[in-house]
């Protein structure tokens, strides 16, 4: 069974709202089993819009449609879906009456143009709108079916898990199941290489890399008559991926990189400080996305100059006039300094030259050092990272915490 999303309204054609409804909707639906192959936007034209209908048609079952549903005369997404099928459009009762309830709530005055959101075309299973006046609505003629929902997010997500997601899930014998893994320290070409017998005799599940900045995801599809029977095909080729590529996986699914460190943190008790000078807190920020870091996350410092990296983190002068701030040396010297004086198993240190300018021929733009204490033991690892400056500082946040993961 094959379907197609088309978002309607102008102001997504001009850029000023993000299409997030055809992301959703994909992902559920391909949950569902039900295949997507085109997606399209179609500005508030009547032609057009019935345009965009025809060829979805021609070459889907069911056409999922958002946008239009409301008061105003450009609002003609039903209307159109209407005559597309040669149906009247007729008043539906008890929406009129939700409607009217809906601005008596609100202390403010049922418009005509309103009751235009209560009429539908002739036939149509009505889907109620639990937090908008502008319900949506399933047509169906003959073997094809029209789902029209709200253009808000805050009215479509809900109207279609409550209301359209049970009609369609009685459509279909099966279900995709999908598991995500997600890989960093290695480019996708090298996790490609190293999983190519999966990839290439894969069957079902299906193996599909995905490339996103500073990681890599694999993404595991199954198709089954259930969750569970879809959970267990994948199980095996996960298995075989995960001793391929072992520590370099780092979670699953929506897991972050930063969830991971600081869950592990937590669960060994770990306290860490942290010392950045290239990244400028940008470390610290990401950590304190986790809930619950502060059990462990005890302070973090930018020490961006000399004289801070000298005066906060106990840095020799020696060291930074034999090496230079932006060394292996310095580097270890900030993390030991920030955990002696914070009193932390751990000390997290970034230092390096994110550009544009400042880099010389023995220490390029995008050279960076990652320092590491735990317990009393140091280590570093160099970085040359290529982009603008602010990928060069992002890049430097993720490797730092997945060298801060692989030594946990």
């Amino acid at each position: 069974m094959k379907a197609e999303i088309i978002a309607v309204g102008t102001e997504l054609l001009l850029g000023d709202i993000l299409n997030t409804n055809a992301q959703y909707l994909a992902k559920r639906l391909a949950d569902m089993g039900i295949n997507v192959y085109h997606q399209s936007v179609v500005g508030d034209n009547p032609l057009r819009v019935k345009e965009e209908f025809s060829l979805a048609f021609s070459r889907s079952d069911i056409v999922i449609a958002t946008g239009g549903l409301g008061p105003t005369k450009d609002d003609l997404t039903k209307e159109i879906g209407g005559k597309f099928f040669n149906k009247k459009m007729v008043l539906h009762k008890e929406s009129l009456k939700e409607i009217q309830d809906y601005f008596k709530e609100q202390n403010k005055p049922l418009t005509e143009n309103n009751k235009k959101q209560a009429y539908f075309p002739e036939g149509s299973i009505i889907l109620p709108n639990d937090f908008g006046t502008a319900p949506g609505c399933i047509i169906k003629n003959h073997s094809k079916i029209l789902i029209l929902l709200p253009g808000p997010p805050r009215e479509n997500i809900p109207m279609f898990e409550k209301y359209a997601a049970s009609y369609l899930e009685k459509l279909t014998n099966y279900v995709l199941v999908s598991k995500v893994l997600r890989i960093c320290g290695l480019g996708e070409s090298t996790v490609v290489t190293k999983i190519s017998d999966i990839i290439d005799n894969q069957c079902n599940p299906t193996v599909a890399p995905y490339a996103k900045q500073n990681e890599v995801t694999l993404r595991l599809t199954a198709k089954a008559k259930t969750r569970q029977e879809g959970l267990n095909l994948i199980k095996p080729v996960e298995l075989k991926i995960k001793n391929i590529l072992k520590d370099s996986i780092y979670g699953e699914n929506n897991i972050t990189l930063e969830d991971t460190v600081a869950k592990k943190l937590i669960e060994k008790n770990l306290t860490i400080s942290i010392a950045e000078s290239c990244t400028g807190g940008l470390l610290c920020g990401k950590l304190i996305n986790y809930p619950g870091i502060s059990k462990v996350l005890l302070e973090g410092a930018v020490t961006y100059s000399n004289e801070a990296k000298i005066k906060r983190l106990n840095v020799k002068k020696e060291t930074l006039k034999n090496f230079g701030a932006v060394s292996k040396e310095t580097a270890m010297e900030m993390a030991e300094g920030i955990a002696k004086s914070s009193h932390t198993h751990i000390g997290l240190s970034t230092t390096g030259i994110a550009g544009p300018s400042g880099g010389t021929k023995e220490k390029p733009v995008g050279l960076v050092y990652i320092g590491l204490y735990i317990k009393g033991t140091l280590s570093y690892i160099k970085l040359n990272l290529a982009g603008n400056r602010q990928n060069i500082r992002y890049s430097s946040v993720i490797a730092a915490l997945d060298f801060l993961r692989r030594n946990l």
